[in-house]
């Protein structure tokens, strides 16, 4: 069935939604199923209301709130010990950026990505155009993104961000969120505003008990050791912490 096909799932589990006999479907195939349908947002609103009211997945979790924004005083400390040379972020799987260093935010300044007040890199990638510019592989970092995105932890978080997202990124986020795909995760190839092509290695620790990540960004070369290093004489704020 050709709406199968554009949704992403089989002929067979339509049938069942279709006759009521999988009264489960999750905000991943509403989502998916209204990008097929090309649905505008008041029909995507309608469709998720009638996924609630049949007892559906999407009910289940009748408030979806965001996650905690709070790091823990150790994890922040650890980040003030790699100042002021460290290109360091606290994150989760949803891609809040929870606290980070100064060379961060120089690495970062003119892209747009920590213009808000609650940055979120996940949002960022989908619904800025100039993510499409600063990051070169956007389509792999879009894959890294809405993967752990999938893999976050709580259901309740990542329905909360998935419901604001879909509406405006469309089918380009609902694809990438049920493919789950496992993303490649190389190197980290940035389109600096100032100029300088920027290639980093990433090391992550998972801080599982707080669902979240402390990433840490290295020169992958001498030139983007010396790129940033001029950046960061730049001049540039303190260590930032959303909250």
């Amino acid at each position: 069935m050709d709406l199968a096909a554009r949704a992403g799932i089989s002929v067979e589990y339509l049938t069942r939604i279709e006759q009521g006999r999988d009264r489960n479907p999750s905000i991943a195939v509403v989502n998916a199923l209204a990008d097929a349908l090309s649905l505008d947002t008041t029909e995507r609103n309608h469709l998720r209301y009638l996924a609630k009211i049949t007892g559906g997945e999407c009910s289940a979790h009748t408030h979806p709130a965001p996650p905690r924004r709070d790091v823990r005083p150790s994890v922040l400390q650890t980040l003030r010990l790699l100042e002021p040379d460290g290109m360091a972020m606290v994150t989760n799987r949803l891609g809040d950026i929870l606290a980070h260093t100064t060379t961060y935010e120089s690495l970062t300044r003119g892209t747009g990505l920590l213009d808000t007040g609650t940055p979120n890199l996940t949002r960022y990638v989908f619904t800025d155009a100039r993510a499409r510019t600063f990051f070169a592989d956007w389509d792999d970092v879009a894959d890294e993104q809405a993967f752990d995105l999938w893999l976050a932890p709580s259901v309740e978080n990542s329905e909360w961000l998935t419901a604001e997202l879909a509406p405006v990124a469309g089918p380009e986020f609902t694809h990438r969120l049920n493919r789950h795909v496992v993303p490649h995760r190389g190197p980290l190839r940035l389109n600096h505003p100032s100029g300088p092509e920027l290639r980093l290695l990433r090391e992550t620790l998972d801080l599982s008990s707080d669902a979240q990540q402390l990433v840490v960004f290295l020169p992958a070369d001498e030139r983007t050791a010396q790129a940033i290093e001029d950046l960061r004489h730049r001049p540039h704020g303190r260590l930032r912490t959303i909250s």
